[in-house]
């Protein structure tokens, strides 16, 4: 014959088994999130803000140009987009930076 704690550790565990089904018929029942349209291209940002040129470009500079303040502000704004922040725009890069810099060739690394 059962004795009473058996009894209620069967309840217990009836219970807990009801639990998980009516967890599981809740999150059935939710409706489905809509499928983002693969057709239509999300953009973040606009065109002319173009973030992975300004990294390109401040990654290339080496260690000596660690602290220029346009670099340390790409740096920081691409941060922010990381951990989803909104968008701000990037400052005027100065004049001459367009291009990143590449090794001369006879630049040994």
């Amino acid at each position: 014959m059962l004795g009473r704690s058996d009894i209620f550790r069967a309840a217990a565990i009836v219970a807990l088994i009801a639990c998980f089904i009516a967890a599981l018929v809740a999150i059935n029942r939710r409706p489905s999130a809509p499928a983002a349209d693969e057709t239509s291209p999300t953009t973040t940002a606009p065109a002319s803000d173009d973030l992975s040129a300004e990294l390109r470009h401040c990654s290339a500079l080496g260690p000596q140009d660690a602290e220029d303040p346009h670099c340390v502000a790409v740096w920081e704004e691409n941060r922010r987009r990381f951990f989803g922040r909104s968008v701000r725009p990037l400052p005027p890069s100065p004049p001459g930076a367009a291009a990143p810099a590449t090794p001369s060739t006879g630049d040994a690394r």
